[in-house]
C-alpha cells in the first residue's frame, strides 16, 4: 500500500514541479520516487519489515500486499527505474508536457500494482483501467507525429472494446457466483455445475470473456492486431513501457485469477481456449517478426512471441510456487532485455532519425556501448545460455513439462529457433555493414544513459550466470 502512495501523491505533486521554469527538476524527483517505491517492495520482499503496510489485507480484503505483489511490484519499479532516464531528451528540449507524462507513467505504474496485488475482481478491472487510459495518453503524446496520432486511436478504440468484453465477463462471473472476491468465486465456481447446474453457461461464457480482455491486455494472438501500429507510432520511451510494465501486470494478474478463482476443476473449460491462444500466439509473434524490416516492429512481434512464453506458465499453473517463479524470472529477464533494446532505438532514433535496422549499421564502430548493449539485449530475448533470458525460458518450459505438456515445449523450442533469425538482425547490422551516409557520427549518450546501459548489461549477464540470486524468490 505504501507504493500506491508513493506513486500517487508524487503524481500529483510532480504535476506542480511543470509550473517551473526549468523542467530539469523533474526526471531526478521521478527517478528519486520510483527508487524509494523499489527499496519499500525490496526490503518487504527480504526482511518483513514493512509487514504494517505491505501484509495488511485493505478496503475489506480487496487489496492485499502479500509476497506476489511485492516481488511483481518491485520488477516493475526497477524497469521503470532504467527505462526513465532515456526520456532525457524531452527534459533538455524543454517540452511544455514534461510533468504530465511523468505523471500519468506514475499513475499508469498505481494501476499495474493493483493488477498484481488485488484479491476482488472490480480492482482488477480498475487496474486495468488506470493502466490503460495513461497509455491510451501516452501513445499519442507525440502530437506532431500522424503515426503517432494514429497510434493511439487504434489502441483506444481496440481498448475501449476489450474493456467492454472484460466488464461484460465480470458481470457473467458475478451473476454465476454472486461474488467479486477471488477466493469465493473460486469456491463457487468449482461447486457451481453440481449444485446449480444452469447457471454453469453464464459462469463459462464469463471466464472466456475474461480471457479475451486480459488477453488483448498482454498481445496475445488473435487479440494482438494493435500492437505492431501502436508499437510503432508511439514515442519509442512510451513503447518501452507498454512491452514491459504492461505485459508483466497482466500476465501476473492473469496467473491470479487463474490460479485462485478458475483452479482445479474448472481449468477442463478454459485449458484448451488459453492452449489454442498459446500456439497461435507464439506462431504468429515469431514468423511475423521474421518479415519486418523496422525495429521497433520486430520487437513489436517479439513482445507478442513472449507473451506466447509466459502463457505456458499459465497452461501449467498446477506446477504452483514454479509457475509463479517461473513468471517472475522470466519477467524479469525479459524487461531488463527490452529496456535495453528499447533504450538503444530510441538514443538512435533521436540523432539519425531512423528505427530501422539500417539505422542500427556500423554503431559498434561509433558507439561500442550502444551495439554491446543491443547484442546482450538480443541475445537474451532469444534465449541464448550465459544470459537472463536462457534461464527465463528453461524454468518455463520445465513448469509445462512437469505437468506434461512436452508437445508444447516441443513446439516452444522450435519458434525459440525461429527468434535466433531475427534477433541476429540487428547484430549483424550494428557489426557487419557501414554505418549509411550521414550516420557516422557517434550517437550522443550522456554518463547517466552509459551508466543505465553498463547497469542492464550487467544484470542480464548476472541472471545468466547466477540465476540462483532470484531463483525460488516466491517460495521464501
Amino acid at each position: 500500500m505504501l507504493s500506491i502512495i508513493l506513486l500517487s501523491v508524487s503524481g500529483l505533486a510532480n504535476l506542480f514541479l511543470g509550473f517551473l521554469r526549468s523542467n530539469r527538476l523533474i526526471l531526478p524527483v521521478v527517478l528519486l520516487v520510483l527508487l524509494a517505491v523499489l527499496a519499500v517492495n525490496v526490503a518487504g520482499i527480504d526482511t518483513n519489515a514493512l509487514a504494517g503496510w505491505n501484509q495488511s489485507p485493505y478496503f475489506n480484503g480487496m487489496l492485499t500486499f502479500d509476497r506476489y505483489a511485492q516481488v511483481f511490484t518491485a520488477v516493475m519499479a526497477l524497469t521503470a527505474l532504467l527505462l526513465l532516464p532515456f526520456s532525457q531528451k524531452y527534459v533538455q528540449e524543454g517540452n511544455p508536457n514534461l510533468a504530465e507524462f511523468y505523471s500519468l507513467l506514475l499513475f499508469s505504474l498505481v494501476g499495474a500494482i493493483m493488477m498484481v496485488s488485488y484479491n476482488n475482481v472490480l480492482i482488477l478491472f480498475l487496474g486495468i483501467e488506470t493502466l490503460s487510459i495513461a497509455m491510451y495518453v501516452l501513445a499519442g503524446s507525440d502530437k506532431g507525429n500522424l503515426r503517432s496520432n494514429e497510434a493511439a486511436l487504434k489502441y483506444f478504440l481496440m481498448g475501449s472494446f476489450a474493456t467492454g468484453i472484460l466488464l461484460f465477463g465480470i458481470a457473467l462471473l458475478y451473476g454465476a457466483t454472486g461474488t467479486f472476491d477471488l477466493a469465493q468465486m473460486g469456491v463457487k465456481a468449482r461447486a457451481l455445475p453440481l449444485a446449480d447446474a444452469a447457471m454453469a453457461p453464464m459462469l463459462y461464457i464469463g471466464i472466456l470473456l475474461m480471457l479475451i480482455g486480459i488477453g488483448f491486455k498482454i498481445s496475445a494472438a488473435p487479440f494482438h492486431f494493435w500492437t505492431p501500429d501502436v508499437y510503432e507510432g508511439a514515442p519509442t520511451v512510451f513503447t518501452g513501457f507498454m512491452s514491459t510494465i504492461v505485459k508483466t501486470a497482466g500476465i501476473a494478474g492473469f496467473f491470479k485469477l487463474l490460479m485462485i478463482a478458475f483452479g482445479g476443476d474448472t481449468t477442463g473449460f478454459w485449458l484448451p481456449t488459453l492452449t489454442a491462444m498459446l500456439v497461435l500466439t507464439l506462431l504468429i509473434g515469431n514468423v511475423g517478426a521474421v518479415a519486418q524490416q523496422n525495429a521497433k516492429r520486430m520487437l513489436a512481434y517479439s513482445s507478442i512471441s513472449h507473451a506466447g512464453y509466459l502463457l505456458l506458465a499459465l497452461v501449467s499453473l498446477k506446477s504452483g510456487a514454479l509457475s509463479a517463479n517461473a513468471i517472475f524470472f522470466y519477467s524479469l529477464a525479459y524487461s531488463i532485455a527490452t529496456v535495453a533494446a528499447f533504450a538503444v532505438l530510441k538514443l538512435v532514433l533521436d540523432q539519425r532519425g531512423r528505427d530501422d535496422y539500417e539505422g542500427l549499421n556500423g554503431l559498434a564502430k561509433t558507439n561500442p556501448l550502444l551495439a554491446l548493449a543491443m547484442t546482450v539485449s538480443m541475445l537474451s530475448l532469444a534465449g541464448i545460455p550465459l544470459t537472463g533470458g536462457f534461464f527465463g525460458k528453461f524454468y518455463l518450459f520445465s513448469a509445462a513439462a512437469e505437468q506434461g505438456y512436452i508437445g508444447l515445449v516441443i513446439f516452444a523450442v522450435v519458434m525459440s529457433a525461429i527468434g535466433i533469425y531475427y534477433y541476429l538482425r540487428p547484430i549483424m547490422a550494428m557489426y557487419m555493414r557501414p554505418a549509411v551516409e550521414g550516420a557516422e557520427e557517434p550517437v550522443a549518450v550522456t554518463s547517466l544513459q552509459s551508466t543505465v546501459l553498463i547497469v542492464l548489461i550487467g544484470l542480464t549477464l548476472l541472471l545468466g550466470l547466477v540465476p540462483g540470486i532470484v531463483e525460488g524468490v516466491l517460495n521464501a
